[in-house]
């Protein structure tokens, strides 16, 4: 229970840590936007792949696997169609923190509770390198949301500690998440081939609904490409490490 407890506060305070930079740079460029976006997609696919949805199939079988891989796309999915979704380059135009601003938080809340849900089951599993991996995979997809978030409400004319405190607050939900998640999964065995593939959907369908489009679309495909198969290949390395 320590582990899943510092890991999981870790995953979700890195959504904190991805809004430091903006305590000393103003910008970030276009390119390496999507340079760091694509490597997190890549870290995440693989996590997904080499991690959870082996992991499940093991612990529950095919058919767990195949409904909860759907249902965690179709989850996400759903949030992304009734909630905002977050584009800085076309937020500029904000200049008050009004209701909008606040439906944005409040899709942020949402988009953290089956990242935190996934994290939790895959500490309860019986694979003791899941947690971490997957820990380090929802960390690395939180911090360019983190720092997203905080473009975003200062953007909003919101100071930057509210800005901090809110991106804190945010994260903290993934950390409630996670637990809720962790407990329902050890006194709950059964859930654990369904939680861990329902992690799997969410993730991959962030990767290929989010991420991957979002850094092919500004002209760096070829260097997003590279930085994607790096993530990806450190994220195989550290999983043989915790194996």
């Amino acid at each position: 229970m320590e582990s899943a407890l510092i890991g999981s506060f870790i995953s979700a305070m890195a959504t904190v840590f991805g809004a430091v930079p903006l305590l000393f740079v103003k910008t970030l460029s276009e390119k390496w936007k999507d340079i760091l976006i694509a490597f997190t997609a890549g870290i995440m696919v693989s996590a997904s792949t080499f991690g959870l949805m082996p992991q499940s199939l093991q612990e529950g079988g095919i058919i767990p696997l195949t409904v909860g891989l759907l249902l965690g796309i179709v989850v996400l999915d759903l949030i992304e169609k009734n909630i905002p979704h977050i584009d800085v380059e076309n937020q500029s135009r904000i200049r008050s923190f009004d209701s909008s601003s606040l439906l944005v938080i409040i899709a942020l809340f949402l988009h953290n509770i089956p990242e935190g849900l996934s994290t939790g089951f895959s500490y309860a599993s019986q694979n003791v390198g899941l947690g971490p991996m997957v820990a380090i995979s929802i960390g690395a997809q939180n911090m360019p949301e983190g720092l997203i978030l905080a473009v975003f409400l200062i953007n909003s004319r919101v100071s930057r500690f509210k800005a901090f405190m809110i991106v804190f607050i945010t994260g903290m939900m993934e950390l409630v998440s996670a637990v809720v998640g962790y407990f329902a999964a050890s006194y709950i065995e059964f859930l654990i081939g369904y939680g861990l593939a329902f992690a799997a959907g969410a993730m991959m369908f962030i990767v290929y609904k989010e991420l991957i489009p979002e850094s092919h679309g500004h002209g760096y495909e070829r260097p997003s490409t590279y930085s994607f198969i790096i993530g990806l290949l450190i994220m195989v390395y550290i999983s043989y490490a915790f194996a």
